[in-house]
């Protein structure tokens, strides 16, 4: 499977979780990361889980688009700002507070944003003809 491809379906998975999870579940999301809930940051949360939801969508139906070089390279650019952002900003939270569980969401939005910031800085790679079509 292409590396595109799998990147693609994968934050596409993670981010429909983290969507669900965050729409349904924002006191337990708060709590778990060291905060605790009130009204405003509940709400955000839940807008938060709706944006997830929608990048969800949006990179699942976008796993098959060619992305490298000038090809799909918004896509390309919206998720690496997106999880370089967040890994960054949940990197200076986990250390300036000590909360493993920022840090364990550090590294995985630093995994994701690794991946994204290759399909952004490489060439595009051709895709290969299906060898059992006929």
């Amino acid at each position: 499977m292409k590396f595109s491809r799998l990147l693609m379906m994968l934050s596409a998975i993670f981010m429909a979780i983290a969507g669900f999870i965050t729409s349904y579940f924002p006191d337990r999301v708060l709590e778990t990361h060291g905060t605790v809930p009130d009204g405003p940051t509940v709400l955000l949360i839940q807008m938060m889980g709706a944006l997830y939801l929608g990048f969800a969508l949006l990179n699942w139906t976008a796993r098959g688009v060619i992305i490298g070089g000038i090809y799909a390279r918004p896509l390309a650019l919206g998720n690496f700002l997106h999880f370089a952002m967040v890994a960054v900003m949940l990197t200076r939270e986990a250390i300036d507070h000590g909360v493993v569980q920022l840090a364990a969401s550090a590294a995985v939005f630093s995994a994701f944003a690794t991946g994204f910031g290759i399909l952004l800085f490489r060439p595009p790679v051709p895709r290969q003809p299906d060898s059992g079509s006929s």
